[in-house]
C-alpha cells in the first residue's frame, strides 16, 4: 500500500496542551517518524477546559452542546489549528504536503457504560481552515457497536514494537491522565485496557492543595510517606475486579480516592506519595490478568517525567525491567499524536482501529469520521 504523510494531534486527559506529530505510513508499517511540536495551553484555557469537563458530566446525548461546551469546542478547534499552522511554518512545510490530519479532540466525557463518549472539536471547521482532509471522532463507532471506545492506540503500539528487537511478550504502558497497557506477544491477538489512574489524580490533588498544575519531577511525593493500607483500600474499587477490556473516565476515581485514601487527613507530601503509589500499584495489579508476565515494559506518556512514579513502578514491576519510550527512540510526549496520525491513515484505507481484545467491540472495526477540506460545515459528530 502507498504511504501517506499524516499529522496527528492529541490533547490528552491532563489537558496541558496540543501535541503535534508527523509520520509517514501505509496504515500497516511505519515508514518514518517525523518532527513533533507542542502548543501549550494557558492557565485560562486550562480553566475553561476544566469547566467544560465539569458541565459534560451531565450530558445525556453526545451531540449536546450546552453554551460553555459549544464555546470551548470552538476554542479547542482554534487551538489545534494554531498548533498545526505553527508546526508547518516551523518545519517549512506547505499544507499540500500533508495527506491527512488525525484530530482526536478533547475528551470531556467517557462513559461507555452509558454508551457515551464525547470528544469536542469541530473536524469540518479544522479541515476548512487548514485546507487538509481531517479524520476525527475516532471513538464513537466503537462505543456505538458496544465497545469501550478505549484504548484505541494499541494497533500503533504493535507497529512500533515490530521495529524493535525485544523479547516477547512486550508490555507498552501509557501514563497519561489515565494509564493503559498494550500486551503484545508475537502474532497473538493484541490485549489492551485501561489499568487505572495515571497522572489525573496526582495533578488534581496538587492543584487543589497548592494551585500548581502538577507535582514537578515528583518532588513533593518523594518527600512523603506512602500509606500502603490506603493504597489497598483504593484498589478495592470495583473497576479493578473487572475483566478487560475496560476503560475509564479521567474522573472515575476522584471521590473514591479521596475517601478511601483519607487524603484530607494527610499532609500534601504523604497524600501525593500515596496517590503516586496508587498509580504504580494499579499497573502492577493489571499484570495479574495478562496471559503471562511481559518480558519487559516500555513506558510512555507524561508520567515518565515523574521520577518518583517511575521508581515506584520499577519496584512494583520487579524483577521485570522497565524502559522509557525515549530510551528506545520513541517520543514519550508525542507518541499519542503519532498514533492518531497512524489511525487517520488506517481510517482512509478502511483498516480496523479496534478489536474484540482491545475494546470489547464485537468484531475488528474501523472508525473515525473523514471530512474533506472542501466539505466545510458545522461539524456535529455522528451519533
Amino acid at each position: 500500500m502507498s504511504r501517506v504523510t499524516a499529522i496527528g494531534l492529541m490533547s490528552g486527559t491532563s489537558y496541558d496542551g496540543v501535541d503535534v506529530a508527523l509520520i509517514e505510513t501505509d496504515g500497516e508499517e511505519i515508514g518514518s517518524l517525523g518532527p513533533t511540536g507542542y502548543r501549550p495551553y494557558s492557565d485560562q484555557e486550562r480553566d475553561l477546559l476544566r469547566r467544560a469537563i465539569a458541565v459534560a458530566t451531565n450530558l445525556g446525548d453526545r451531540t449536546e452542546r450546552p453554551k460553555i461546551l459549544a464555546q470551548v469546542e470552538e476554542l479547542v478547534t482554534d487551538m489545534h489549528a494554531e498548533a498545526v499552522e505553527a508546526f508547518l511554518a516551523a518545519n517549512g512545510m506547505a499544507a499540500s504536503a500533508v495527506g491527512v490530519v488525525g484530530f482526536h479532540g478533547q475528551t470531556v466525557l467517557h462513559r461507555p457504560d452509558r454508551g457515551l463518549t464525547v470528544q469536542i472539536g469541530n473536524g469540518p471547521a479544522l479541515a476548512a481552515r487548514l485546507g487538509i482532509p481531517v479524520v476525527y471522532d475516532f471513538r464513537a463507532a466503537d462505543v456505538a457497536a458496544g465497545g469501550q471506545g478505549a484504548p484505541v492506540v494499541p494497533v500503533f503500539h504493535r507497529a512500533l514494537v515490530r521495529q524493535l528487537k525485544r523479547a516477547h511478550p512486550v508490555g507498552v504502558l501509557n501514563l497519561g491522565g489515565v494509564a493503559n497497557v498494550t500486551f503484545i506477544d508475537g502474532n497473538v491477538e493484541l490485549i489492551a485496557f485501561d489499568t487505572g489512574p495515571g497522572n489525573a489524580l496526582i495533578d488534581d490533588f496538587v492543584r487543589m492543595r497548592t494551585g500548581q498544575p502538577r507535582d514537578d519531577d515528583g518532588r513533593t511525593a518523594a518527600a512523603g510517606k506512602v500509606d500502603e493500607d490506603a493504597v489497598a483500600r483504593v484498589l478495592k474499587h470495583p473497576f479493578f475486579a473487572k475483566a478487560p477490556p475496560k476503560s475509564l473516565d479521567r474522573n472515575a476515581f476522584r471521590h473514591w480516592a479521596m475517601e478511601e485514601g483519607r487524603l484530607t487527613e494527610k499532609s500534601t507530601e504523604d497524600a501525593l506519595a500515596t496517590l503516586t503509589a496508587v498509580t504504580a500499584a494499579s499497573v502492577a495489579h493489571a499484570t495479574k490478568v495478562l496471559p503471562r508476565a511481559p518480558a519487559g515494559w516500555l513506558v510512555a506518556g507524561g508520567g515518565t517525567r515523574n521520577p518518583t512514579l517511575m521508581r515506584m513502578l520499577a519496584q512494583r514491576l520487579a524483577p521485570v525491567s522497565i524502559e522509557t519510550a525515549g530510551a528506545v527512540g520513541w517520543s514519550a510526549d508525542a507518541l499519542e499524536a503519532q498514533a492518531f496520525a497512524y489511525l487517520a491513515v488506517r481510517t482512509l484505507k478502511g483498516l480496523p482501529l479496534t478489536f474484540p481484545t482491545t475494546t470489547g467491540v464485537p468484531r475488528p472495526l474501523t472508525g473515525g469520521v473523514l471530512v474533506r477540506k472542501s466539505d466545510g460545515g458545522s461539524g456535529s459528530p455522528r451519533a
